[in-house]
């Protein structure tokens, strides 16, 4: 029976589930968001709410504690500048999980692991064709942009239009 045991094995070894769950928190760290599959989603979820408890102590031992889990010095310094400070009023629930349905090739249950108060930046739109440059694919082609002509001043050319008069 496996009452009162807490640990989600995964199908790994305990040194490959670690480097798992550090990648994974790491990750959902630097980039606000990631998608995975259900099962690593709750497992990863325990481990980084840790993270930002251990994160709003802000001390030394606070951030060696972090390296050690984590292992990557950039997602570290990211949580201490960032993360942490943003959710130092809240008392617990950072992550949020957004479940997505089933993945087509596997049917593993998927989902969307991210910050509670994060806010996805919109999506920039994309240029009409009208005002994309009319020698776009030469500019592809030689790598270099076509230099357009120098336009002259009013005065300038309006002086050499009287002179040829």
């Amino acid at each position: 029976m496996r009452h009162r045991k807490l640990t989600v094995k995964l199908g790994r070894t305990s040194s490959q589930r670690e480097a798992l769950f550090a990648n994974m928190v790491s990750n959902l760290i630097l980039a606000k968001r990631i998608k995975t599959t259900l099962a690593k989603a709750r497992a990863t979820k325990r481990l980084a709410d840790k993270m930002v408890t251990v994160g709003k102590k802000n001390n030394l031992a606070a951030r060696r504690h972090a390296l050690s889990l984590l292992k990557q010095e950039g997602a570290v310094a990211e949580l201490f500048s960032a993360v942490a400070p943003a959710m130092k009023d809240r008392q617990g629930g950072y992550t949020r999980m957004v479940k997505l349905g089933k993945r087509m090739s596997d049917s593993s249950e998927m989902c969307i692991l991210e910050w509670v108060d994060f806010v996805p930046k919109a999506k920039k739109a994309k240029k009409p064709a009208a005002e994309a440059p009319k020698d776009a694919k030469a500019e592809k082609k030689t790598g270099k942009k076509a230099e357009k002509p120098v336009q002259k001043p009013a005065a300038k050319k309006a002086k050499k239009d009287e002179e040829k008069k």
